[in-house]
């Protein structure tokens, strides 16, 4: 029984840190929404991530493929995984400097922006987009930790189970904190980085980009502190 446990509480482990990015991506565009529909939207998001997860696992064997070598262009082989990789880590990219750029550079300009209105679809069709580069990167990480497919399925159920009583206080500290939304954008930036420079196989270990991160959190924590205790 022990032997089962481990690699299914580890497997849940890494599923919860790397959904992390689910949750603060979702939960970015859930502000863009009216208050009505911004529960409706994380919900939909991490639920269409765990069908997503559980229905890759079904076809596991064609999720394994896509390590195999399509093509060879300048002495780099790329996968099928790897291209998925290299346009979700583009459009991460894209749509993390986007927002900074709207949080920012607009709000300096003298002549006010009106910003465009984001339907509930369009914002879900961008989460799926990213559940997707997400869940297959997760499935092929999880086949290479452990071999028994109910481990995996129980992994996943369990990881969105966490996933959806916690998305809601990060949303709300994030929403309410305007310097913390900047480094979840940074974050996301980072992590587009990381899936780009994976998809050309040049491996950046994600514990330097979470620990990186958790340093810069702590640190605005405490600037948030010292401001709030010299107001």
């Amino acid at each position: 029984m022990t032997e089962m446990l481990i690699p299914l509480i580890s497997l849940i482990a890494l599923e919860v840190i790397l959904g992390i990015d689910n949750i603060i991506f979702i939960s970015i565009l859930a502000d863009k929404l009216p208050e009505q529909q911004r529960n409706k939207l994380r919900y939909w998001g991490i639920g269409l991530a765990m069908v997503l997860r559980l229905g890759l696992l079904a076809f596991i064997s064609w999720i394994l493929k896509l390590d195999q070598t399509l093509f060879v262009l300048f002495e780099k082989e790329f996968t099928g995984k790897g291209l998925i990789l290299i346009l979700g880590g583009l459009f991460l990219l894209y749509k993390s400097t986007k927002e900074i750029y709207h949080k920012t550079e607009l709000h300096q300009k003298d002549t006010p922006v009106v910003p465009q209105k984001s339907t509930f679809a369009k914002l879900l069709a961008e989460v799926i987009v990213l559940d997707l580069v997400f869940s297959i990167d997760s499935i092929i990480t999880a086949v290479g930790m452990v071999q028994e497919l109910w481990v995996m399925y129980t992994a996943v159920i369990l990881t969105v189970v966490i996933m959806l009583f916690a998305s809601k206080p990060i949303s709300g500290f994030i929403s309410k904190h305007p310097s913390f939304k900047i480094l979840a954008l940074c974050f996301l930036m980072m992590i587009g980085v990381a899936l780009l420079a994976e998809g050309l196989h040049f491996e950046i270990p994600k514990g330097y980009i979470y620990f990186s991160m958790a340093f810069a959190f702590l640190v605005d924590i405490i600037q948030m502190k010292t401001v709030k205790k010299h107001a």
